[in-house]
């Protein structure tokens, strides 16, 4: 039997106020017999380096809760998202869905506010158990099966790392006018990236801490640059039902970037302490990722708008949508291209998280994996999302149309999932969070995994690719609609509360 809550139980001892963020585990200080070792001890020696993988935090190095720290939320989750790249994501609406301005600003901005929810949930357990966000889904779906939802992390922030890049390279080439190539761009976001990610958490709260400054600048005064010029006046294109059909694929599809962050909302705040409150960490997380995505949707929603009207637009939109930002500063000369230099340089407070959140998932993917320390995955993750990035760089749109809406579909089925868990089936019996590491104390996850599946089965079916559209999905409008995520989610939660049910009186874990 699981114990009751953690954070119940010790809520009120008090907590220790320690300097770092990530304190050196003992354990460091032995002498290694390799060359290798001795590096990774050299490297733990370095200030503000975080030697932690994913073990759990124990309560003596957690700092306090205080209005800074929850501020602190906040910013971190509102530096990572006022990005170009959610720009890129919101010139879709209206280039690629063939929605009026109206319609693709208010799916933008309500799917955005509606994955922020699904991120700040999660973010509530990283202070109550100390664990990373896929060490706390083994507590939904079983020590075992969580594997699955830990290697689709993985692919999600390699995915979101090979994105940043890409849109970084073409921001870049534009302010250079074409004088330096995307490859440079791309290595130059990948390089800076690396060596904060190679540090870890007290090194990346600092820079989410103010990296937001220049990047809320850059776009207020785009918006005063190019708000001229956006073109509200557009209209969707096609018939009632196809109008339907791409208003909800385009919310789906901003859903699933601002939820696509919910596998790594924990991963950042277990350093706080069991006596921080829930309800302020859902907030300011809430309001840090819904803010910002949306802020930065409607910019992209803005410039796309412009694009019929402006033929410079146009012509800078046929070259990336880099390009196109940056055809929102002309007119300001230098100064315009200094803000794109920004906004280039801004996407590497995305790219960040991401890395970070990927190389954890290394380690939880397997025992043996775990051995090997967190910055050398750190290493691996960069490598992987640059060498994408460089062969990728020539179709960002097929990327986020293809890729993006499919990591929407388990993302929300495994919220689903742990939804249901925590409040039908854990309200009493609680979690005993120092058990994250024996199989033993953590449930088998057969119920979970099946529902996943189930979920997986309809969102397949139900699903508007361009590769693959479902029978589902043709049911809506002309050309289809993505009902992946819609399917997928109802599906698993019919599912799973029987099966839970069945297994807990079967296997009482």
């Amino acid at each position: 039997m699981t114990q009751p809550l953690e954070d119940e139980e010790k809520g009120n001892q008090p907590t220790p106020v320690v300097k770092s963020l990530s304190p050196k585990p003992s354990s460091q200080s032995s002498s290694p017999k390799n060359a290798f070792g001795r590096f990774n001890n050299r490297l733990n020696s370095l200030e503000f380096f975080e030697s932690r993988g994913i073990e759990r935090v124990p309560l003596e190095e957690r700092h306090g809760d205080t209005t800074a720290d929850y501020m602190q939320m906040g910013l971190l989750w509102f530096s990572t998202n006022i990005t170009a790249n959610n720009m890129a994501l919101g010139m879709l609406g209206p280039l690629s869905y063939g929605l009026g301005f109206v319609d693709a600003a208010l799916c933008a901005t309500f799917g955005a506010l509606l994955g922020a929810a699904g991120v700040a949930y999660m973010g509530t357990f990283g202070p109550a158990s100390g664990n990373r966000t896929m060490v706390v889904a083994r507590y939904f779906m079983g020590y075992y099966p969580s594997k699955i939802a830990c290697l689709l992390n993985i692919i999600i922030m390699l995915g979101y790392g090979m994105v940043d890049c890409v849109v970084g390279g073409q921001v870049l080439s534009a302010v250079a006018g074409g004088r330096m190539s995307v490859v440079v761009g791309i290595i130059i976001v990948a390089i800076i990236t690396w060596l904060v990610v190679l540090f870890g958490m007290r090194l990346f709260h600092i820079y989410e801490r103010w990296a937001w400054i220049p990047q809320l600048i850059a776009a207020f005064v785009l918006v005063g640059s190019a708000g001229p010029k956006f073109d509200t006046s557009i209209v969707s294109a096609g018939s009632a039902q196809t109008v339907a059909g791409n208003r909800l694929s385009f919310f789906s599809l901003c859903l699933s970037a601002s939820v696509a962050w919910a596998p790594a909302g924990a991963d950042f705040f277990v350093y706080f302490p069991p006596t921080t409150k829930k309800w302020k960490t859902f907030l300011m997380t809430f309001l840090g990722v819904g803010l910002a995505l949306s802020f930065a949707n409607l910019l992209g929603v803005g410039l796309a708008s412009g694009t019929g009207t402006h033929p410079t637009w146009n012509a800078a939109y046929n070259t990336s949508s880099g390009a196109l930002i940056l055809a929102g500063y002309d007119g300001l000369g230098g100064f315009g291209k200094f803000l794109g230099v920004l906004v280039a340089l801004g996407l590497i407070a995305n790219n960040i998280p991401g890395t970070y959140s990927a190389s954890l998932g290394f380690q939880i993917m397997g025992r043996h994996l775990a051995r090997l320390p967190r910055w050398f995955y750190s290493c691996v993750g960069v490598v992987i999302y640059t060498v994408c990035a460089l062969a990728g760089r020539n179709y960002l749109y097929d990327i986020f149309e293809n890729w993006l809406a499919l990591m929407g579909y388990w993302v929300t089925i495994y919220l689903t999932i742990a939804l249901e868990e925590h409040f039908f089936f854990r309200r009493t019996r609680g979690f005993n969070w120092e058990a994250w590491a024996d199989p033993a104390k953590l449930p088998l996850g057969i119920a979970a995994l099946v529902a996943f599946l189930v979920g997986w089965v309809g969102a397949i079916i139900s699903m508007n690719q361009i590769w693959f559209v479902g029978p589902i999905a043709k049911m809506v409008g002309a050309d289809g609609s993505d009902l992946g995520i819609w399917v997928g989610v109802s599906w698993a939660m019919l599912v799973f509360p029987p099966l839970r049910w069945f297994e807990l009186r079967a296997f009482h874990r």
